[in-house]
């Protein structure tokens, strides 16, 4: 009886950090470079049920087959698809549009992938696309990324994030302009360009990260990868990237998907709680009723 109650608790824990995970979301909609989570859930490992006791000694220990004790909110998973693209006529406004593949070195072909990124071979493994970032310096020094291209100078001319980070360029310098903030142009490779249109040689450090399930989150939309020695470089252009002035990319949250796992959230709750209170009801008449007898 009590693994039951086990059970359903464990299920009222999980749509718990289910409806977290959605209602972050739906918060972040309006969020410029924000990329929604998804809380992967998992059962618990199977256990084997045999038959015990009973006056027939032939039912002893007979197998009555395998059960899930409960299900876990294992972990969040990031979607890294692009958001769509809102103009500002900002000139320290940046988007990135990126569409970078993979070539599968069996066939020479790139690899097909799905809406989230991924792709399964036959063998099961797992190939994700990479995808870009701008590159930013925290106070600390250390190297974070971010899709929010947000961008002000401050009175010293440094170019630096929503968040105050100092971004990058492509030598992973902290990139300073000289002159008004309004006498700079940014092409689409992202070369920062003088008043007169001629290039400064400065370029907007565009980090390809080949492993993007590999980064954790740091909240104001800044990433940072989880292995230190995972693979990253900058964006050239032979890459399919472009970056757009005077466009911020939005959130690539769907409120009406989002609603809709909220609404099962909850409805997966209330039945885990109702069953949780059956169980309670059972046991009072278990120890009030039944011990008297």
């Amino acid at each position: 009886m009590l693994r039951g109650l086990y059970t359903a608790a464990s299920g009222m824990m999980t749509q718990e950090q289910r409806h977290n995970t959605v209602t972050q979301n739906i918060a972040n909609v309006n969020t410029a470079g924000y990329k929604a989570t998804n809380s992967v859930q998992r059962s618990f490992p199977e256990v084997l049920v045999s038959m015990i006791g009973g006056n027939d000694s032939s039912n002893a220990g007979r197998k009555l087959g395998k059960f899930n004790t409960g299900v876990y909110a294992e972990e969040s998973i990031s979607l890294y698809t692009e958001g769509a693209l809102r103009e500002t006529g900002k000139n320290t406004d940046f988007a990135l549009v990126s569409s970078f593949t993979v070539q599968n070195p069996a066939t020479g072909q790139d690899y097909p992938f799905d809406a989230s990124g991924r792709y399964v071979d036959e063998n099961g493994e797992v190939i994700y696309r990479p995808e870009g970032f701008f590159t930013v310096q925290d106070e600390n020094g250390d190297t974070r990324y971010t899709r929010n291209g947000s961008f002000r100078v401050s009175p010293e001319g440094n170019l630096l994030s929503e968040s105050g980070y100092q971004v990058l360029d492509n030598n992973n310098r902290p990139i300073i302009l000289t002159g008004s903030a309004s006498d700079f142009t940014v092409n689409e490779q992202g070369e920062i360009m003088d008043a007169a249109g001629n290039g400064t040689g400065i370029i907007l450090g565009v980090s390809i990260v080949s492993q993007p399930h590999g980064l954790i989150r740091e909240g104001n939309g800044v990433f940072r990868m989880s292995d230190p020695d995972g693979e990253v470089r900058f964006m050239t252009p032979a890459d399919n990237g472009v970056v757009r002035q005077g466009f911020i990319e939005g959130s690539n949250v769907d409120p009406t998907q989002s609603m809709v796992e909220l609404t099962a959230a909850l409805r997966a709750y209330e039945t885990n709680q109702k069953i949780v209170q059956y169980y309670d009801r059972t046991l009072e008449k278990a120890v009030n009723e039944i011990g008297r007898v």
